[in-house]
């Protein structure tokens, strides 16, 4: 991570500012990892949940596929999304998540492994001979030797032998964003208004468009089923003596404060102001959109940087309207040094503010895709602020690391922030 001042010079203005506030009782650190490890089975839980209504209303759109019934199981997709993208935080800094976390998010991915594209889409890539592999239309195929049979889509299929096949991280055969092009399709509008616009009919045994309509409905609900699956055993793993929250108090006192911080910190700069926002808004590609298929990107953001929020505070809005809350990160740094305490506060509220923005861009019409193209100053600039609000509040992250003195913390970095020229080149 390369930010604007050094952790030396941060440190030291810590120090001054911290001897002249008046210093409040600080929790058991204890307390804070049993309430972040709360918080976080309470978040995938919620996401389970979700998802769990998710399948339902596939379940319904399936038995009788009307293009109301396919609105409704988007209209699901997308509040699925809502408890699911809060959970990020916890990545980076718990290896079982990350670990994870690719079986029911990764993106970008070539769809052309799952179903029918566009002729836009090309033929093939260097890159991925399974590019266009479409295994919705082909019980068999042989690609650069290896022999698949995909006569029976099911769970298994998607999880053990098409997801990163050969390999290759494009080719994403599971999780959120697999069902989420199989809901709408690609989004062929480029920069302009517009998302995916699959046909319900693409899941009509009676009268199917796209061929293959069979198989179509056994790869989304065997995705459905998959994540179910996958969000339960991360469940599992933040309960009462869960692997996860084992492994998180294990590490002890300082160890995880670590893991708390870097999930927050590299969340924010590498991956939300990189790699998610910043990379697509210098190329002006609407492929960087993490949403893509749906035009939700906004809503995934602000989420994202919500979850953030959520482990500084310690608490948590679960879907129900009920809270879960408790000793946090943020009174331990407001015993130590209020006013990086209260920076902080102020550089989240500022991140959730710019989202915000985003999202009431969204309701004009005005998607991440829309804002990031290459003749739209307007909405360039309300990416952007989003991007600096999250730089600003990875400093303060690390001045947070200073003031609570733990070493050998490295955040997550992004060449869209470190090296931009060197990704502008690669273009």
């Amino acid at each position: 991570m390369n930010l604007r001042k050094s952790l030396a010079a941060m440190a030291v203005s810590v120090a001054v500012l911290s001897t002249t506030q008046t210093q409040a009782a600080a929790p058991a650190t204890t307390d804070i990892l049993n309430n972040y490890a709360n918080i976080a089975h309470a978040t995938y839980e919620d996401s389970l949940l979700t998802a769990q209504t998710l399948n339902k209303v596939i379940d319904q759109f399936l038995a009788s596929p009307s293009e109301a019934n396919l609105k409704k199981a988007r209209a699901a997709w997308v509040a699925a999304r809502v408890p699911y993208q809060q959970s990020e935080a916890y990545r980076f800094g718990n290896a079982l998540v990350d670990d994870w976390e690719g079986k029911v998010n990764a993106w970008p991915l070539d769809e052309g492994l799952i179903d029918y594209v566009d002729a836009g889409y090309g033929s093939e890539s260097d890159e991925n001979p399974f590019y266009t592999a479409n295994i919705i239309a082909n019980k068999t195929l042989k690609v650069g030797g290896v022999t698949v049979d995909s006569t029976n889509i099911d769970k298994k299929l998607l999880a053990e032998t098409l997801h990163e096949i050969d390999e290759v991280e494009a080719n994403v055969a599971t999780g959120y964003h697999a069902i989420e092009f199989l809901l709408w399709g690609q989004d062929l509008n480029g920069t302009n208004p517009g998302a995916g616009n699959r046909p319900a009919s693409d899941f009509d045994l009676k009268n199917c468009t796209g061929g293959n309509c069979d198989r179509r409905r056994d790869y989304l609900k065997a995705a459905t089923e998959l994540l179910i699956d996958d969000l339960q055993d991360m469940t599992s793993s933040w309960a009462n003596n869960g692997a996860a929250r084992q492994d998180l108090m294990a590490k002890g006192p300082q160890g995880g404060l670590a893991t708390i911080l870097t999930g927050m910190g590299s969340l924010a700069y590498g991956e939300l102001a990189g790699e998610r926002t910043k990379l697509g808004l210098m190329v002006h590609d609407p492929e960087e959109e993490h949403d893509c298929f749906a035009d939700n990107t906004h809503a995934s953001h602000f989420y994202d940087a919500l979850g953030i929020k959520n482990v500084y505070l310690g608490e948590y809005t679960r879907v129900d309207g009920s809270k879960v809350s408790g000793a946090s990160l943020s009174q331990l740094v407001n015993a130590e040094a209020p006013v990086v305490d209260q920076n902080l506060r102020n550089k989240l509220d500022a991140t959730q503010a710019a989202a915000q923005v985003m999202v009431d861009e969204a309701a004009k019409g005005n998607t991440f895709d829309v804002l990031i193209g290459e003749n739209n100053a307007a909405g360039n600039q309300v990416v952007q602020t989003f991007v600096d609000a999250l730089v600003a509040e990875a400093e303060a992250i690390e001045h947070t690391i200073a003031v609570l003195k733990l070493d050998g913390i490295e955040l997550e970095g992004s060449d869209s922030l470190d090296n931009p020229n060197a990704v502008l080149a690669a273009e």
